[in-house]
Formats: structure tokens, C-alpha cells, sequence
């Protein structure tokens, strides 16, 4: 028996309850709706009924469609009828059904609402702002697996699991969406994805309904900071669960960001990209309806400029009652937020903040049980998390389709007046656009981030666990960015890296690390510019500024260094493997402080994050919580990440002809060969490429050990007599915990007693303390690395040994004998490979002018 038209008309509004229930409809428009199809009579007395199955699926939705209904048919018959009037007018211009302006103003003249309706009219000058679903998002599943709901997890998470591989892993099956299929008899589950989430594809569907502008709630202010995306954003989805209009904004205080001590917290290149960004989430804002609001810090007369005031004069200007951000974690933001959050409820305005820029919320991890032993190690954090574990993670969330508007936007200034991606004029008024590489090598949307993540996955993820440190293969994700300004989450991103097909447990502990570093921060707030060790405070460090200022422009005469700092320069980005060897280099070579290596990441990172430079760059100046059990050797590290040389030829081109074995020592090359290569003359060391800066690579580590071991002797009361480790002073935060006090008691306790931790310390430092005479080489603990070469780094190689190992040495010989021989060929002056038919000359004659050395010149052999 084919059902009637009362039930098609029912089972409808039912499919629309789910676009409710999931957030892509308000409950004012589907409420309209029901009016529409059903009819005034029809709905007083079948809504009750159609809304039912939310009394167990979402109790707050069907209690909010309950008061909407019971307001609506409590009014008198005059306000019905005006209400009526009302729905007419906005399905007229939903269908552009007005025949004129000039009508449609009369045809509201004639119409006024009372102001206890929880409906306003709305201005035709504004125009009518639909709340339909785009049929085409941007999401990086769309053409591939469903979209998942917006609602499936509560979005203040806690995340107070750990990003490695013994993390508890999250429920991938959400009770929500259980009692949703259940309560609404959902016909079709979705289908799972390969990585485990769960998506739904918005149906596009156009709605007649009440503008989410014509509310009468007053509006939400969703503060933009360091989340500049839609996808998996709490903040955002708290707003959208309030059911009120949203004004997203984004406010500019460069004084608040940069905070005390030398911070750098914005240089250049994160001012760029940030300004990139934020046009981006302007764009995808307003493919959802909306738009973002920039404003910069202001103040009272005499008074310094600051993101409450400005707050404050928006929510006087807009009549907001809430305010919602996501939080970010460093000490001097985290007080302003908290004096944010204090006055805007002494003024009735709630603010709330949401976590998700770490994976856990740093201020919550504690030492309790698991004691400090091992502290500023990434296995001693991952075991605090484990040990104090918190509310489960969650699974992430998908951008919502729609953002309800309000109906009168607040004024804001245009993003280009922020300042932000500011270029330098010439005195003859040309512009330097030091940005324009930057922006060929990166994709500064949300979108751009999931491609990356997928092509990494689907590539680079499997040679990452041991050939992550390859500087001339993309064998890393290169996501650090798109985590730093919030355009990718760290749950999301976590969440997809368990679900791939290839699981890196390696890739997984970066955000570990990434969770510590800002651990670090909170307990140590001066750790940008304040060595931790007191011994190494006094460490004696070299002043010269010509050697700083070659690293920083990629001069030292040392290849590898000096294409990392070059390809630094120009993308703003290396990855973690040659930030070793570059700041190895500064610290250990040439004995330039951290401080300075730290300061210019800052300004030319495109990455650049105080919490992980700081503690990157304490660990390598010997200063940190930990020390690092190596130093990079400028040039055998090369051995490891750019065996052939494709990195050097590729940033420094004018070394692109020489052979594989001397490309990154072209000192050692004999005059004929560097006359020989380029073009231009060949390699003129000293024009064309700069000589060394240093030449003594032994005598400079000696000369570095031997004054780390001064300093240790001279602060002995830091040094455990017993072990040989340093000692640190502890923070009260850690004194508390290790004495089960508050933080108030353990600051008065320290008062009159030191408490001092052994930390890691590196074997070779306390070898030197023993016996301060002792050079480098005589070190039986030194630290430089020398490099490896792994035999499964050529592909050809690696597929004939799983099946054939003699067949693969056959193959690995001839490769080398070829490029021998290809190198010996340079070396004469002959092609590359041998002309069809010529004859091979082996050695030189008489008449070769290379092959005759120049009376007086000495041609170096260190």
C-alpha cells in the first residue's frame, strides 16, 4: 500500500531532523519548515510527535524545539498572523519572489513583531543570508568516503593521551551517533574510512526557513587565535551548539604576543604566512556563510593597547554575551587570557576556553607517581601521561556546512592594514619581495594541509622511520606549520596517522616531543633566553659577528651547512635533521651562542614556535633539560642525508659539477677539477663559493669541551660529585609535586632551601670534568657523529636484496665502479660517458694544459 501524503510530508521533516541533530540546520529553520509543509493546524498537533525520538537521542535539542514550539502556539491570534506574514515574506525572497525593493520595504511596514517574538525582521538592504549546505566542500575526503558528523564527540575534549603508540586509543564509534541511528531508524549506517572516521557528505539541499540573522539571541564572539581552521576546531563548534548567530574575529596585539624577555615569538616569515593564513580562513568563512572580522589591539588614552579592551568595546558594540577561543599555552598568554576570562565576567559576559592546540593541555601533566627522574626525555613526559591520564580524546570533528550570521556585522579594518606581510622598499621606491619563494613552495590553506598530510601518508610515511633525516628526499610531512598556526590539529593529525595503512611510531612521537616542549615552557617561562644549567650561564662564547653573520647568509665554505641555511632563506623551512647540523655547527664549531641560532629561526621559520626553538636550542647550547648525545659533523653528516649531493647542487649550484665524493669538501678538489666545473670560469673558492670560516674541525671541538669542563669546575655546587650530572634548581610548580604540596606552601618552602635535580647529562662532559686536558679525539665518549649510509637507500638495491643477494652486491658494485669512474672522468676533463665509438684516453699527455699544476700554488689536502 503506497503511503499517503501526511506520511511523505512526516517522513521529510523526519530527514530533516537530522540535519538538525548534526548542526546543519538551526532549530528555528526547521521548526519554519514544519510550518511550511505540514501547515499551522497540522503542526500544533503532530511536532510533539516528530521531535520524539530526540528525548533519548539529544535531550538539550528536543527540549530547545520544544520551548520554540510551546512559544510559538502560546501567542494571540494578531501575532500568529504577523509571524505568518513573516515566514511568507522569507519564502518570497528565498524564491525571489519580490517583484521590487520598494514593495518588499512597504510589505514589512505593514508588518511588526512584537519584541517578546524570538523573531526580528530583518532589513531587505542586507540581503537574505541562506543556511543551506554547499554541495561542493573542500574536504579532503569528499570525493572518496562520506563526510562525518560535526557533532560526533563533545568538543571540549581532553587530550590527555600521548601521541605515541602506547597512547589509549580513542572510541572510534560515538554513543551520539549510536542513539541517533537508532532514534531516528537511520535506513543506511556510513560506511567506515580506511582511517577509521566517521563522515557524512552534506546533502546541499536548499532550506526555507528563519535566517539564522533574524534571531533575537544575542551573538557569539568566536575568537580566532592559533586555530585558523574549521575542521576539528572545539571553539567553533561550541559556538554553533548555543544556537546563536557567530561573529568570528581575529584580533592583532603584537605587544601581547611577543611578551617579556627576548621572545621573537612573530618574526618575519610567521608574520607572513599568518597573514596568508588568515585570507585563506577568511575565504573558506565565508563558503560557509560567514566572514572573519580583523581588528587590532586598542586602548584608553595613556593606556597600552590590548586584546580585552578591544573585546570589550566589540561586545558593547554588538551585544554579545559570550565569548569563546581555543586556548594557547604560553605563560604570558595564558595570564592574559585568564585576566581576559576574569573581567569579561565581571561584566556578565561569559568566556570560555576550549583546548586543542596540544594533545595535552601542558598545565595538567604531572609528575605524581612517576617522579622526576628522567626529566626534559620524551619517554619521562609520555610516562607522566600515561601514569595521570585524563578524559579520552575524542575523534575529530569536521567543518560545520553552515555559520549563523548576525544581523548587523561590527566594523573592522581590511587584513592588508595589520601590517603583516609588510614588504621593505628601495630608496628608489621598488619593492623587495623577500616572500615570493615562500609562497611557490607552500599551500597556506586548511586544504593545503590535509593534501600534504595525505600525500605523506600515502608516500613519504613509509621511509620515514629511517630515512626521516634524508635532506634530498621529501620523506617527511613538512606539517609543522599547519600545526603552529592551528590550520591542522594534532588530534586530527594523530587520529589519521593510526589509520593509515603504514604506522610510524616515530611520526607519532613528534607530537609527543611537540607536547613536551610546551610542558617545558609552562615550568620554565624565561626558557627562550635563560640558559636552565646555571654552570653554562657563564660559558664563555665567541663575538664574532663576521662568523654569525656567514652562517646566516649560508657562507661558511661548508656545503651542507651552508644549503640548509640557503634553502632556510628562501622556503622558511628545513627539516629536524638539518636544524641538528646547523645549530651543531654554530654551538659546538663555532662557539656562537644558542641564543643567536635561536633569534634567527624565529624571524626566518616559517614554523617558528618559541616553546620547541627554545628547547631545541637549550638542548643543543648544553643549557636544557636535556642534552643531546651527539653533534652533527658538517661534513660527514652528509653521509646520512645527502650521500649524492642533490641537496648541495640543488641550493648551491655553483657546486652542481662536481663529483659525488667531493661536493661536500670542494676544498680537497685539485685545481683543474674546480677550473673545470660551471660554466662561468668553474669554482673560484673565495669568489664563487666562499672559503672555510673555520678550517680546524678537531681542534675547535677540543677547545669547546675544554670550556664546558671550566665552567662545571668553577659552579661545582651544580655538579652531583657522585654521578657527574648537573644539577637544577627546581621550579615550585615540581617542588610541590615532588613534596604533595600546593604551589603557595612549596614557594615558601623554597625560601630557605634549594632543591637541586641530577639531570641527563652528556658522557662526554663528565669524562672531560675527570680529565680537563683530554682533546676531543682522546674523548672514548665523543659525541660527533660520522655519518651512515644505509644499503637500503637505493631502491634498485633494496628490491634485489629481498630476492637476490648476490645479485644485489653484482649491482651495488657496478653502480660504484660507475660513478668512479664518472668521477675520474671529470677529473681529466673528459664527458661525463664516453662518445659511440670514441676511444677512452686513461691518462693525461703532455700537451693537456689541466694536467699541469701552476708554479706556486699548493693545492690543500686536509
Amino acid at each position: 500500500m503506497a503511503p499517503s501524503a501526511a506520511e511523505d510530508k512526516t517522513l521529510e521533516l523526519r530527514q530533516m531532523l537530522r540535519e538538525v541533530l548534526v548542526g546543519r540546520e538551526d532549530p528555528e529553520g526547521f521548526f519554519a519548515m514544519c510550518l511550511s509543509v505540514l501547515g499551522h493546524q497540522e503542526t500544533r498537533a503532530q511536532f510533539q510527535s516528530i521531535i520524539k525520538p530526540l528525548s533519548t537521542a539529544n535531550i538539550r535539542l528536543h527540549s530547545v524545539l520544544t520551548s520554540i514550539y510551546h512559544q510559538y502556539f502560546s501567542k494571540t491570534e494578531d501575532e500568529e498572523l504577523q509571524l505568518a506574514l513573516t515566514l511568507s515574506l522569507l519564502e518570497m525572497e528565498d524564491n525571489q519572489m519580490l517583484p521590487t525593493n520598494q514593495d518588499s520595504q512597504l510589505l514589512q511596514s505593514e508588518i511588526s513583531v512584537s519584541p517578546s517574538s524570538f523573531v526580528q525582521l530583518k532589513s531587505t538592504s542586507q540581503g537574505q543570508n541562506t543556511s543551506s549546505a554547499p554541495t561542493g566542500s573542500w574536504n579532503k575526503d569528499q570525493d572518496t568516503e562520506p563526510q562525518k558528523s560535526s557533532h560526533s564527540v563533545n568538543p571540549t575534549h581532553g587530550t590527555d593521551q600521548e601521541p605515541s603508540s602506547s597512547f589509549s586509543k580513542p572510541d572510534t564509534v560515538n554513543k551520539r551517533d549510536q542513539m541517533t541511528e537508532e532514534g531516528l531508524n537511520k535506513p543506511d549506517k556510513p560506511k567506515r574510512s580506511k582511517n577509521r572516521r566517521q563522515r557524512r557528505k552534506g546533502t546541499g539541499q536548499q532550506l526555507v526557513g528563519l535566517s539564522s540573522s533574524l534571531l533575537a539571541t544575542p551573538p557569539v564572539v568566536l575568537w580566532f587565535r592559533r586555530d585558523l581552521r574549521l575542521c576539528d576546531n572545539p571553539a567553533l563548534i561550541g559556538s554553533l551548539e548555543l544556537g546563536a548567530p557567530v561573529i568570528p574575529v581575529f584580533i592583532w596585539s603584537p605587544e601581547e604576543e611577543e611578551g617579556p624577555g627576548v621572545t621573537v615569538a612573530m618574526g618575519g616569515a610567521c608574520k607572513y604566512w599568518l597573514h596568508q593564513a588568515l585570507s585563506c580562513l577568511c575565504a573558506s568563512l565565508k563558503r560557509i556563510g560567514s566572514h572573519l572580522i580583523f581588528l587590532k589591539a586598542s586602548g584608553e588614552a595613556n593606556k597600552v593597547r590590548s586584546s580585552l579592551h578591544t573585546l570589550e568595546q566589540l561586545v558593547k558594540e554588538t551585544g554579545a554575551r559570550t565569548v569563546l577561543a581555543n586556548a594557547v599555552y604560553e605563560p604570558w598568554l595564558k595570564e592574559r587570557d585568564a585576566a581576559v576570562v576574569s573581567a569579561l565576567q565581571e561584566g556578565g559576559v561569559e568566556c570560555k576556553m576550549f583546548h586543542s592546540y596540544c594533545l595535552r593541555d601542558p598545565y595538567s601533566v604531572s609528575t605524581e607517581g612517576v617522579g622526576l627522574r628522567g626529566i626534559g626525555s620524551v619517554s619521562h613526559f609520555m610516562s607522566c601521561c600515561r601514569q595521570n591520564s585524563g578524559s579520552p580524546m575524542g575523534a575529530p570533528l569536521d567543518a560545520p556546512a553552515t555559520l549563523p550570521t548576525p544581523a548587523r556585522w561590527p566594523q573592522g579594518v581590511p587584513l592588508e592594514s595589520l601590517d603583516l606581510a609588510r614588504m621593505p622598499r628601495r630608496k628608489d621606491g621598488t619593492i623587495v619581495d623577500w616572500a615570493a619563494n615562500i609562497r611557490q613552495a607552500w599551500d597556506f590553506s586548511e586544504a593545503g594541509a590535509h593534501a600534504r598530510l595525505d600525500a605523506f601518508l600515502h608516500n613519504g610515511v613509509y621511509r620515514y622511520e629511517k630515512e626521516s633525516g634524508r635532506a634530498d628526499a621529501p620523506n617527511t610531512s613538512s606539517l609543522s606549520p599547519y600545526l603552529h598556526f592551528g590550520q591542522l590539529s594534532p588530534r586530527w593529525l594523530l587520529w589519521d596517522a593510526k589509520g593509515a595503512r603504514c604506522r610510524s611510531p616515530k611520526f607519532q612521537r613528534k607530537l609527543a616531543w611537540r607536547d613536551l616542549a610546551y610542558w617545558q615552557l609552562t615550568l620554565f617561562p624565561d626558557l627562550p633566553w635563560e640558559p636552565l644549567r646555571p654552570p653554562y650561564k657563564a660559558l664563555r662564547w665567541s663575538t664574532d659577528c663576521s662568523h654569525l653573520k656567514a652562517w646566516q647568509r649560508g657562507k661558511t665554505g661548508y656545503p651542507l651547512v651552508d644549503a640548509a641555511m640557503r634553502q632556510l632563506w628562501q622556503t622558511g623551512w628545513m627539516n629536524n635533521y638539518m636544524r641538528h647540523v646547523v645549530a651543531s655547527f654554530l654551538i659546538a664549531y663555532l662557539y656562537l651562542p644558542w641564543q643567536e641560532g635561536y633569534r634567527w629561526f624565529q624571524d626566518t621559520l616559517v614554523d617558528a614556535d618559541v616553546a620547541i626553538d627554545a628547547m631545541m636550542w637549550q638542548n643543543g647550547g648544553m643549557s636544557g633539560l636535556d642534552h643531546w648525545n651527539f653533534v652533527m659533523h658538517p661534513v660527514d653528516a652528509a653521509m646520512t642525508c645527502d650521500p649524492y649531493g642533490s641537496y648541495v647542487r640543488k641550493w648551491c649550484p655553483e657546486l652542481a659539477d662536481l663529483p659525488d665524493e667531493l661536493i661536500h669538501k670542494p676544498w680537497k678538489c685539485p685545481a683543474s677539477m674546480l677550473r673545470r666545473a660551471g660554466e662561468a670560469g668553474g669554482v673560484a673558492l673565495g669568489r664563487t663559493y666562499p672559503e672555510r670560516i673555520i678550517t680546524d674541525l678537531e681542534e675547535r671541538r677540543s677547545r669547546s669541551l675544554q670550556d664546558v669542563a671550566s665552567v662545571r669546575r668553577e659552579f661545582g655546587q651544580y655538579v652531583d660529585k657522585r654521578s657527574g650530572c648537573d644539577l637544577l634548581p627546581l621550579p615550585p610548580r615540581l617542588v610541590s609535586e615532588a613534596l604533595g604540596s600546593s604551589h603557595e606552601e612549596a614557594a615558601v618552602v623554597g625560601e630557605g632551601r634549594r632543591f637541586l635535580l641530577p639531570l641527563i647529562t652528556r658522557m662526554e662532559f663528565k669524562y672531560q670534568l675527570e680529565k680537563p686536558d683530554a682533546d676531543a679525539a682522546s674523548n672514548p665518549f665523543n659525541a660527533v657523529l660520522k655519518g651512515y649510509v644505509s644499503r637500503k637507500r637505493d631502491e634498485t638495491v633494496a628490491f634485489l636484496n629481498e630476492r637476490d643477494f648476490k645479485a644485489s652486491a653484482m649491482c651495488e658494485g657496478v653502480q660504484r665502479r660507475e660513478r668512479l669512474e664518472r668521477d675520474h672522468r671529470r677529473m681529466e676533463g673528459l664527458p661525463s660517458t664516453p662518445s659511440p665509438g670514441a676511444r677512452a684516453r686513461r691518462t693525461p699527455t703532455a700537451k693537456d694544459r689541466f694536467s699541469v699544476v701552476p708554479s706556486g700554488s699548493i693545492t690543500s689536502v686536509n
